[in-house]
Order: C-alpha cells, then sequence, then structure tokens
C-alpha cells in the first residue's frame, strides 16, 4: 500500500485529558499538517480546547472513570471506518512521523492477514542517552516468535501498548466484524487508559509485531520523558536483546522454552520481572566460602553480577535466551537451556548454592524442579528460595471478596499458579530432600505499621514475599 498526497486519507484521533500535555499536543497536530496526506485531525478530551480551525474537538467521557476517555476514538472510527484510507490512534504525548506511516504501510504488504505492525516507544534523558520505556518489568521479547516477513525480521514483545496504533481500512473493518473493537470502556490484561490502546492485539485477532531491521522506523518519541529514572531500558542494553534476537533468524539458533513469568489470570499479579533490582536480601542468605552458586530464572542480572563482587563463580539458567545475552554481558556464565534440560548439562559439576528467585510460584512441578537440581549441590550445600506470599492479608481478603484476579488460585491448571506459603514451599523442599533452616518474611510499605502493631508476631499475614534457606542433607 503506498500513501499518495493527493488522495490518500488518514484519520487521526488523539486522547488529551485536561490540559497538562496541551504543549506536546500542539506538538503532535503540527506533525501531522506538515504530511503530504489529507489528515484529518479530531482530539478528545473532557474540556473544551481551543485548537484552530482545522482540529475537530470531541468533549466528553465514555463512562464516569477518567480513564475512559480514550475508549471514545472507537465509536468514531467505526461511522467513519469507509472514509479513511489510514486510521491512527495516540495518546497527546506521542509523536507518529510521516516515517512512521510509510514504514507501517511497508510491512503491511509483508505481513500476514491476522499481522499488524506495532511500534516502540523511546524518550530520551538529558544528557542524550535514550530509553525504551516500554521495556520493564515482565514484559519481554518472544524468542520463538522471531519470523521474516519479505526481507525484514520481525518478533513479539509482550507488552503490547505503546500509547499508539495504526490500521488499514481493511484491518479496521476486520477489527470491527470481531466483535471486539466497539466495545465499552474495560480492563482485563491492561488498565482500562492502556486497553483502548491494545483492543485491536488482545480482542480483535491480530498479533502485533515489531520489526527488528529497521527499528527506528517502527519508534515513537515519548515527549515527556517522565519515566526516565523509573522505568525503562537504555539503548545500548536493548541493541544486545535485538542482536539476540536476529542471531535466532540469521544464525538459526535453537530456542529453549522460556521460564514462565506470568499467570493465567487478569492483570499483572504475581510476575516474575525480567529487570529484578538487585536483590540484596537474598545475597545475605548465601553462606560464607561459598565458591560456586547457580541461579534458575536469571533475569537480566543484578543479583548475580553482584555475587561475582563477591568472588564467587556464579552460572545461571536465564528466563530465556535473549534476557541471557543481557545477563552474559555482566561476566555471567549462562547457560542457554530449559530448566528441566539443564541438569543434564551441568551433571558433572557441584555447586555450594542454588538461587531460586521468585519463579517457584509460576513452574509446573515445584517438587520435581527441586530433585532435579538436587544433585548438583554439594553435600551440606544450601538451596535459596523466594517465594510469593499468598497468605498475605490483602490476598485473603481480596480472594474472600472475589476479587477477578485472585480466582481460581487453589487451581494452578486454571491460574497458572501455586499458591505458595512458607508451609507449602517447606513441604516441597522436604519432599526433594532438604531440610529448612530459615526463614525471613519480606515486608513493604505500609504494611510495616502493621507489623510493628502487632510487634512481629504476624508477619505472614503482613509480608509480600519470604525467603527460604535449606540444607541438603549429607549423603
Amino acid at each position: 500500500m503506498k500513501p499518495y498526497s493527493d488522495s490518500f486519507k488518514i484519520l487521526v484521533s488523539i486522547a488529551s485529558y485536561g490540559t497538562n500535555n496541551d504543549h506536546y499536543l500542539q506538538q503532535l497536530i503540527d506533525e501531522y499538517s506538515k504530511m503530504p496526506y489529507q489528515v484529518d485531525v479530531i482530539v478528545l478530551s473532557n474540556i473544551s480546547k481551543e485548537l484552530g480551525e482545522n482540529v475537530e474537538v470531541v468533549v466528553g467521557l465514555p463512562s464516569k472513570n477518567p480513564w475512559s476517555l480514550p475508549f471514545a476514538h472507537k465509536k468514531i472510527f467505526v461511522e467513519r471506518a469507509d472514509r479513511y484510507d489510514l486510521f491512527i490512534y495516540s495518546e497527546d504525548d506521542t509523536l507518529i512521523t510521516q516515517r512512521n506511516i510509510e514504514a507501517f504501510l511497508q510491512a503491511t504488504d509483508v505481513l500476514k492477514s491476522d499481522e499488524i505492525a506495532g511500534f516502540l516507544r523511546t524518550e530520551q534523558a538529558p544528557d542524550g542517552t535514550i530509553y525504551y520505556s516500554t521495556i520493564h518489568n515482565h514484559y519481554h521479547w518472544d524468542p520463538k516468535s522471531v519470523c521474516q516477513r519479505g526481507n525484514d525480521i520481525f518478533a513479539f514483545f509482550t507488552n503490547e501498548h505503546g500509547a499508539c496504533y495504526i490500521l488499514t481500512k481493511d484491518q479496521l473493518v476486520q477489527s470491527i466484524n470481531s466483535g471486539g473493537f466497539d466495545v465499552k470502556p474495560h480492563e482485563g490484561r491492561y488498565d482500562m487508559l492502556v486497553s483502548a490502546a491494545t483492543d485491536p492485539y488482545t480482542q480483535c485477532g491480530f498479533r502485533k509485531l515489531i520489526c527488528l531491521t529497521r527499528l527506528e522506523d517502527f519508534t515513537c518519541k515519548h515527549l515527556t520523558n517522565k519515566y526516565i529514572g523509573r522505568t525503562g531500558l537504555e539503548k545500548s542494553q536493548f541493541e544486545v536483546q535485538i542482536k539476540a534476537l536476529l542471531d535466532i533468524a540469521i544464525i538459526d539458533l535453537p530456542v529453549p522454552e522460556p521460564v514462565p513469568v506470568e499467570s493465567k489470570l487478569p492483570g499483572t499479579y504475581w510476575t516474575k520481572s525480567y529487570y529484578e533490582t538487585c536483590r540484596n536480601d537474598l545475597i545475605s542468605f548465601v553462606p560464607k566460602g561459598t565458591q560456586k552458586l547457580l541461579s534458575l530464572g536469571c533475569g537480566w542480572g543484578q543479583t548475580e553480577a553482584a555475587l561475582l563482587n563477591h568472588a564467587i563463580k556464579v552460572s545461571a539458567v536465564p528466563l530465556d535466551i535473549v534476557i541471557g545475552k543481557l545477563a552474559e554481558t555482566k561476566g555471567i556464565r549462562v547457560i542457554h537451556e530449559t530448566l528441566d534440560a539443564a541438569p543434564n548439562v551441568l551433571q558433572n559439576e557441584e555447586f555450594d548454592v542454588l538461587l531460586i528467585s521468585n519463579i517457584l510460584h509460576l513452574v509446573k512441578q515445584p517438587e520435581v524442579l527441586l530433585s532435579q537440581y538436587y544433585k548438583l549441590i554439594k553435600n551440606n550445600g544450601s538451596v535459596i528460595v523466594s517465594c510469593q506470599n499468598f497468605n498475605h492479608m490483602g490476598v485473603l481478603i481480596r480472594s474472600s471478596l472475589g476479587h477477578s484476579n485472585f480466582r481460581s488460585l487453589d487451581n494452578y491448571q486454571k491460574s497458572g499458579i501455586h499458591r505458595t506459603s512458607f508451609e507449602v514451599v517447606r513441604n516441597w523442599l522436604r519432599a526433594a530432600e532438604f531440610s529448612v533452616e530459615n526463614v525471613e518474611y519480606v515486608i513493604e510499605g505500609r504494611w510495616k505499621h502493621y507489623d510493628k502493631y502487632t510487634m512481629g508476631l504476624l508477619k505472614f499475614l503482613w509480608a509480600s514475599e519470604f525467603i527460604i534457606s535449606a540444607k541438603k542433607s549429607i549423603s
């Protein structure tokens, strides 16, 4: 599909709540006004705005929730589906350029009918450093999704939110016909604000793919730069991941099955972060004199890198082959195998410590996993496990009230989660012939006050997670 300046028509809908981002909004409008297409811009707002005679302002919220504002574009797109060639939705601080549009159209020509070219967002720090704000927490590249379309390589990134999307007329009609586009404001995998921009992927049968070989063409600026220092991945580290993905396609690398990091429940509760900060509390459990340590479910390797500074030889089985490459840049020896296959690869080695951070509640058979690694630990060696605490008072209350994110917690097949507590994990360890020596409850935020008021006697109710250390009995 090729745009022509004299006939190609684009409808742009921009969500702009209040006035804080009005100067960014004007940048977006100016950008569209310079494009050599017929571009109609509609701004959705909760208040009236004077944006010039060429900009249509639609005032009103689809529901009482202020976060429902972005959903107002759905009805407009449906009503005008036959009048435009291209449809663009964005938040008022996300800049889409002519370069982005033309790259999207080129990609559309080679992608399958159920695939849509998507965009990542970047921010720029005062020193000029670029950060990919889309990349944080449990969101990650799916190494098994790498594919070639035409002359380019694409892959799926699990964070489908980019605060914008583009649809051709055919894609919009397909979305509408799916029944998942023209819907009331809602939330599920994402909150209400984000759901409006991700429904084409989560509800309409499309898969969002990112073009790796022309990444700059599929990157949008997040003008506020508000996430710098809070979230996001610095460009040089991001490029390590891109190289790993391209190697999968070009060199035809084997792709081990990734470690599960999400449940099957709505929302993002109880996920395993790919970008955990250094866990000094876990490091404090590592016995003095430890020489060799094996980490299971390693992300980008902050904790493991800190252990290297303690003169410990660290090996790690990563969450997946892509994040493992980032851990390798920190000097960590990475075993690019599945959790099940790694014990066979390491069968001739022994480790003083096995470290398992926040994945046992997500793997299918925790007892089996622990037993598989038992033989790799020296006699009198240690296993250190951190786990989510489902005996937390907040979880107990929400479960009793029937909150959707807390249903089916007792059924792994439905939830993808084991309801871990100290007692549950202790029994898993005992079944694998480890004897528990110590437990520490991790209490955060306002729950520290409750712990103080109960004189530390009810830590298991206030802790978000717990850490257990156990010993391998001498055989």
